[in-house]
C-alpha cells in the first residue's frame, strides 16, 4: 500500500462499507459510547463504518491483532473527577462485533490463536482505496 493520508483512506473505505452494505451497525450502535473514558456517544452518524475501516487498516499495518490489543489502541484518558486521570481501554463489544463483521465479509480471518489478520480480499480493498486517494490528490495538485 502506498503512503497516503490515513484519514482520507479510512474515509474512502468507510464510504465503501456504507454504500455496498458490507458492514451494518447493530441497533444499539447509536446509543453506545466507544469507551468508559468517553462522556458521550459519537456525534457522527456513520461512526461505525469509520471505526470498521480504521480497524481494518490497523489489522493491515500491525496484524495479527486481537480484541485486547485493539481495545488498548482505541482507549484514552479517563478523567475521574478529583482523582488523577488514568488510561482506560476502549469498548471491547464494539471491536469484537466489528471483527466478526469483517470476518463474515471475508476481509479478515483468524490467525493461529494470535488474533486476526487481513485476507487477500481485504488487502486488495485497502490498496484500491489507497490508489483512488492518490489519484484524487494528484488531480487536485
Amino acid at each position: 500500500m502506498q503512503l497516503v493520508d490515513a484519514m482520507k483512506l479510512i474515509q474512502k473505505v468507510a464510504t465503501y462499507f456504507k454504500e455496498n452494505k458490507v458492514i451494518e451497525p447493530p441497533p444499539w450502535a447509536m446509543f453506545v459510547k466507544t469507551g468508559v473514558h468517553k462522556e458521550r456517544p459519537p456525534q457522527d452518524p456513520d461512526w461505525w463504518y469509520v471505526r470498521a475501516a480504521a480497524v481494518l487498516r490497523k489489522l493491515y499495518l500491525r496484524g495479527p491483532l486481537g480484541v485486547s490489543k485493539l481495545r488498548k489502541l482505541y482507549g484514552g484518558r479517563h478523567r475521574r473527577g478529583h482523582k488523577p486521570p488514568k488510561f482506560a481501554k476502549g469498548s471491547g463489544a464494539i471491536i469484537r462485533k466489528i471483527l466478526q463483521q469483517l470476518e463474515a465479509a471475508g476481509l479478515a480471518q483468524k490467525y493461529n490463536n494470535k488474533g486476526r489478520v487481513v485476507t487477500e480480499k481485504g488487502r486488495e480493498l485497502l490498496e484500491e482505496a489507497a490508489k483512488a486517494v492518490l489519484k484524487a490528490e494528484a488531480r487536485k495538485g
